[in-house]
């Protein structure tokens, strides 16, 4: 097989509802060309920067040549962990790994060892931008089951960090309430707490969850403090998930040593696809489950359904709300659809999927638009700005 020389890197900031998704494209002295993402969660200049950074390390070296080519950047950047350079790397790593398909004619799944399922199943997170009112959130919950979701997640715990009022905690129980009534007792319910809790509070509001029988409680407390997740999963009536912010195969050990039995890489945030194949390997050896994080954008969605076909140890994959999904369909051509609770993995060459650079420009990135997670009204996602 021939070598595909790398020509140049570029990147295509896209805004959307609440947040900015990068995609990367990778070209190829042959014109092959590689579709990869390095979205930041609520960060994009960082990110930007490195990538500009990464396009002299990358130029010249052979796409097909991955683990390689992994090497040269992370040398290049002397070994790094934090979350801006991982993403970049990933996204690097993810568009070699579209050409590779894309030169074979085969879909990215099957070169992580074939498709064991052409569905995954999903469940849907975002769907409650709306007032903290039960009534409210019952409604949306309906609906949101009424499109043939099977699996709902939520943060019903508005800005409490650390601690949580009495009164807060009430609130937050009660919307929770009110979604497991709407939605009935089959449908999944994963409930959030985006690392707000000090380790006697997070144990404290799984007793108070514990009869609207959750799935999980997820990063219940700081994710990197994995000590702090084993004391919470000990005393938790709750399955606690954790990962999303971890980025080196021995916290995701450490995480099973600890007890966590359910494990949520951020496939942008570990080093793309092959990092994922490897935490894969330490879950099964570990008796764990994968749900992987999955709220940067759609190309990573791509790259998930791929994993999660090719990977028993997935258990489920989550889903963003159809706001944000309407821009992703958009700019984003060949991703699929949700019907019945479940994506079909895309079946073409590589990824599968294609961006559109014209339909991307008419969504330009706006950088003063974030997510600002403990400040009053984020369940909503309508952005706000950096001051």
């Amino acid at each position: 097989m021939s070598g595909q020389r790398i020509a140049d890197l570029r990147h295509v900031a896209v805004g959307n509802p609440w947040k900015n998704w990068v995609f990367v494209l990778l070209e190829t002295e042959d014109g092959l060309v590689g579709l990869g993402e390095a979205t930041l969660g609520v960060s994009t200049l960082p990110v930007l920067g490195a990538l500009d950074e990464l396009k002299a390390i990358v130029a010249g070296e052979d796409a097909l040549q991955v683990e390689r080519l992994w090497s040269r950047m992370e040398e290049a950047w002397y070994l790094p962990s934090d979350p801006v350079h991982l993403a970049a790397m990933s996204a690097v790593e993810i568009a070699c790994l579209d050409i590779r398909g894309k030169q074979l004619g085969q879909p990215l799944h099957s070169l992580l060892g074939g498709a064991r399922r052409s569905h995954v199943p999903v469940y849907l997170n975002g769907w409650y931008r709306a007032e903290r009112q039960p009534e409210v959130f019952a409604e949306l919950a309906a609906a949101a089951v009424a499109q043939g979701f099977r699996g709902l997640k939520l943060d019903p715990f508005g800005v409490a960090r650390g601690t949580i009022s009495r009164e807060e905690l009430r609130l937050s129980i009660a919307l929770v309430e009110a979604v497991r009534s709407a939605a009935g007792p089959d449908v999944e319910l994963m409930v959030e707490a985006h690392d707000r809790f000090d380790v006697r509070t997070a144990i404290e509001v799984s007793n108070a969850l514990a009869h609207l029988e959750a799935s999980w409680l997820e990063a219940p407390v700081p994710s990197e403090n994995i000590a702090a997740l084993g004391r919470v999963a000990q005393r938790s009536p709750l399955p606690v998930a954790a990962g999303e912010r971890l980025t080196q195969l021995h916290q995701f050990q450490a995480l099973g040593e600890a007890g966590i039995s359910i494990w949520q890489p951020e496939t942008l945030g570990v080093g793309g696809a092959l990092r994922v194949l490897e935490i894969a390997a330490l879950a099964k050896a570990s008796g764990a489950t994968l749900a992987p994080h999955n709220a940067r954008g759609p190309v990573c969605t791509a790259v998930n359904l791929h994993l999660a076909a090719a990977l028993p140890e997935v258990r489920v994959l989550e889903y963003f709300d159809p706001g944000q999904e309407r821009v992703a369909q958009a700019v984003v051509d060949g991703l699929p659809e949700p019907v019945d609770g479940a994506l079909t993995v895309p079946d073409g060459p590589g990824l599968g999927i294609s961006l559109d650079e014209a339909a991307a420009a008419a969504h330009p990135a706006d950088l003063g638009h974030v997510l600002r997670l403990f400040k009053p009204g984020w369940e909503k996602r309508s952005g706000q700005t950096t001051r």
